[in-house]
């Protein structure tokens, strides 16, 4: 078997149990994985439009829509003025942004758990090759 066969295989491997056990995780916080994803970079990189979203997910701006809606109606995101006023940016309200900070600690936990025996430069290596291959697969 060829290298890149097996490199993706494992990708494979990896993905279905990392997701299950972070559904299930996020499911204890009442959250659905898509929500989390949205607080997740609201959080770190601030207010956003719904294209930018929809751009980070490589999901449909309709598929955005539904799930902000559900995080505003929670209360956890709000509407930011824009420039321009056809674009519409939301934000973490208080609320989301202490919401994300509690499940940031027990996904600290799970990740910490799972990347045992993982060095910090394992780490970067891993994150710098999934990087070059998903701009290889957007190009």
């Amino acid at each position: 078997m060829k290298t890149s066969q097996r490199f993706f295989h494992q990708l494979l491997m990896l993905y279905r149990p990392f997701e299950n056990r972070l559904v299930l995780l996020l499911g204890e916080h009442k959250l659905q994985r898509a929500q989390w994803t949205i607080l997740y970079y609201l959080s770190n990189f601030g207010a956003a439009t719904l294209v930018e979203l929809s751009n980070y997910q490589a999901v449909e701006k309709p598929t955005i829509t539904r799930t902000v809606h559900q995080l505003k109606d929670l209360g956890y995101i709000e509407q930011v003025p824009s420039q321009d006023k056809r674009e519409k940016k939301i934000q973490l309200s208080d609320l989301g942004q202490k919401v994300y900070n509690e499940v940031r600690v027990s996904i600290d936990q799970f990740e910490g758990d799972i990347l045992k025996g993982v060095s910090e430069s394992e780490q970067l290596d891993a994150i710098r090759i999934m990087s070059e291959i998903r701009n290889n697969l957007i190009k």
